[in-house]
């Protein structure tokens, strides 16, 4: 019986998962197309990715509060129904600033609603399965992404980028009204969490309290765990909102650029059980460590190539990457964290992170208007290095293998 609730609640966040993937993936391969709708450059159309990530920014200690003291089930159901509600006023917006700020509101429901989806899956699941669950949701949101990219760029060129947006609504609407049934975890009952459910000082004293329930020994990996989220976000969204605009420059067309997305796709999914076997039964590290190395490297390469071919080699091996990246970083951070406060310090690793997200393509729009669109791969790739060689050097190994009694 438990085993059928199990797979039941699985089947229900995967799916979830994959729609509001598709759904958001649909959106890059249309940044040209704004651009040219509403006779801007470039660099600010990207901001649609920036508002969406500064909305995922705001909406992470939000949701990390309500799951924490009343289950997931709010956030996996309210979140998709406000995300359905932005997009389509955007799909009918006949101006740009609409658009910043209604997806600026489907960031902040986006965060909360896959804060709660991962807390409800850590429940369905053993402790050493966590890995391949997280790997799962990853993998299944990259996959979503993919084909959204796909999907999108060949929906825009049929029909212009009102339609996208209208098929993202109707994607969001459907995790509504799924995720009415999947699992609802409810919070944990401890004296912890009872303590920091009560107003005590200012934001910063309540973060510190939290920080401070951590083990001594792993909080230096917390810390290493935030910067590394940070790192990878900065180059997820950078590449999302930046990548589009360097493809365009040299030539491609919204088709070409939806299909490279979805090449990054293929390499994800293809490291979706080997990502999810290395870090149950290997170790984090051997995820985390390359899934930051391999994209500094990546990053480094893009200005040099000139053509679609060669990109489509890059695309490849950031799926790899991509891959390897799936949960390793959010498992590790659950096997850090105290139960009573996980979803909060799970939320504030997430919005310390959001700061990647943030500058990835702010900074990257500044950079590419004034200095050219191959300019910000080459200024990202050190952090994503740096935070390669802090997960090597500094975060300690936090699976803990079974020993040969168990």
């Amino acid at each position: 019986m438990r085993s059928n609730s199990v797979i039941h609640g699985l089947i229900i966040l995967y799916t979830t998962t994959i729609f509001l993937g598709i759904g958001h993936g649909m959106v890059m391969p249309i940044i040209p197309m704004i651009s040219d709708h509403f006779e801007i450059t470039g660099g600010i159309a990207a901001q649609i990715i920036t508002a969406f990530a500064l909305g995922r920014f705001v909406g992470q200690p939000i949701g990390g509060i309500l799951i924490d003291r009343f289950g997931t089930r709010i956030a996996i159901t309210i979140g998709p129904l406000f995300i359905g509600a932005s997009v389509l006023i955007a799909s009918i917006s006949p101006y740009f600033w609409p658009l910043l700020v209604t997806l600026f509101i489907a960031g902040v429901a986006d965060s909360s609603w896959m804060l709660g989806r991962e807390v409800a899956g850590v429940d369905l699941v053993k402790a050493n399965q966590r890995g391949r669950l997280m790997s799962g949701f990853m993998g299944f949101h990259a996959v979503g992404m993919g084909l959204g990219g796909l999907i999108g760029g060949v929906l825009a060129d049929a029909s212009g980028f009102r339609a996208v947006f209208g098929l993202y609504t109707i994607l969001a609407l459907l995790v509504f009204m799924v995720g009415y049934f999947a699992p609802n975890s409810t919070p944990v009952n401890s004296k912890e969490n009872t303590l920091q459910q009560k107003p005590v000082g200012n934001i910063t004293a309540r973060i510190k309290g939290l920080f401070f329930q951590i083990d001594p020994a792993l909080r230096a990996t917390y810390i290493v765990l935030v910067f590394a989220t940070a790192s990878m976000m900065l180059y997820r969204m950078s590449f999302q909102s930046m990548f589009p605009l360097y493809a365009d420059e040299i030539g491609m067309s919204a088709s070409r650029i939806g299909f490279l997305f979805f090449l990054m796709t293929i390499g994800s999914l293809v490291m979706i059980l080997p990502a999810g076997f290395i870090v149950d039964k290997i170790g984090r590290k051997w995820a985390t460590v390359p899934s930051t190395m391999l994209p500094g490297v990546a990053f480094l390469v893009i200005p040099l190539l000139g053509s679609f071919y060669p990109l489509i080699a890059i695309a490849v091996a950031m799926g790899f990457a991509n891959g390897l990246s799936l949960g390793s970083v959010a498992t590790s951070t659950y096997d850090v964290v105290p139960d009573a406060v996980r979803a909060r310090l799970q939320a504030a690793r997430r919005t310390f992170s959001e700061i990647g997200a943030i500058s990835g393509p702010l900074l990257g729009g500044v950079l590419a208007v004034n200095y050219g669109v191959g300019i910000p791969f080459l200024v990202f790739a050190p952090v994503l290095l740096i935070a390669a060689a802090l997960l090597m050097f500094v975060a300690k190994e936090t699976l803990v293998k079974p020993s040969k009694s168990d």
